[in-house]
């Protein structure tokens, strides 16, 4: 850990921005630096932070992994906080280069030793959240090709056959191949996808289809 490792945090409700302030300041070798609400607003001013707490869900709609992509890029680590309501966003952060993430309903002491961890420049231990998920049996994640969840996320999100062969630059007979893979895999999951309505149930869960906004 640096001799003091400045915080940041960048999140939208400021009730969450005090509580992490106060946790911040009163932790050995960290020191809160500020509050913003988008990674824009933060970005947008030399560097005051060495590590970022950065929330999933902002309201600006801003993409986590580029998020991620442009707090690196002004040279600070990013360690994630997310409710972790949302499988899609925190497989897309997790595929980014976090050095980890964090639920908000973290145990306070848990949650100062996972900042001070980041803080070293340490990957943060997997969280419990995070093991739920992916221990789950009855969410266990169909393993399919990339190809596969371009196909699942376009056709779940509300396109045709047709529709994902021409953004695709494919053919229809080898989206509807796809199909029928993609519905057979679940189904020895256990786990309905014979309906497009099931289909995007199973993307959603499985972090392929991103869910209707939150705040």
């Amino acid at each position: 850990m640096r001799a003091t490792t400045r915080v940041a945090i960048v999140d939208d409700h400021e009730l969450v921005a005090l509580a992490v302030q106060n946790l911040v300041d009163a932790a050995d070798g960290l020191v809160f630096a500020r509050h913003a609400t988008s990674v824009a607003g933060l970005v947008g001013r030399m560097r005051d932070a060495d590590l970022v707490l950065l929330d999933l869900i902002l309201r600006d709609g801003t993409d986590p992994a580029e998020n991620v992509r442009l707090i690196r890029d002004w040279g600070a680590d990013v360690l994630v906080l997310t409710s972790g309501e949302d499988p899609f966003l925190v497989r897309n952060a997790s595929r980014a280069e976090v050095l980890g993430i964090v639920r908000k309903s973290t145990p306070r002491q848990a949650l100062v030793e996972a900042v001070q961890t980041a803080a070293r420049g340490e990957l943060v231990p997997t969280t419990e959240w995070a093991s739920a998920l992916d221990t789950d049996p009855l969410l266990a994640a169909a393993p399919l090709t990339f190809r596969e969840r371009e196909v699942l996320s376009l056709y779940a999100s509300g396109l045709g056959a047709r529709g994902v062969a021409e953004r695709l630059f494919i053919s229809e007979n080898t989206v509807n191949d796809h199909l029928r893979r993609i519905r057979s895999l679940y189904h020895r999951l256990g786990r309905s996808a014979t309906t497009k309505v099931e289909l995007y149930q199973r993307g959603i869960e499985d972090g392929f289809v991103q869910a209707p906004g939150r705040d």
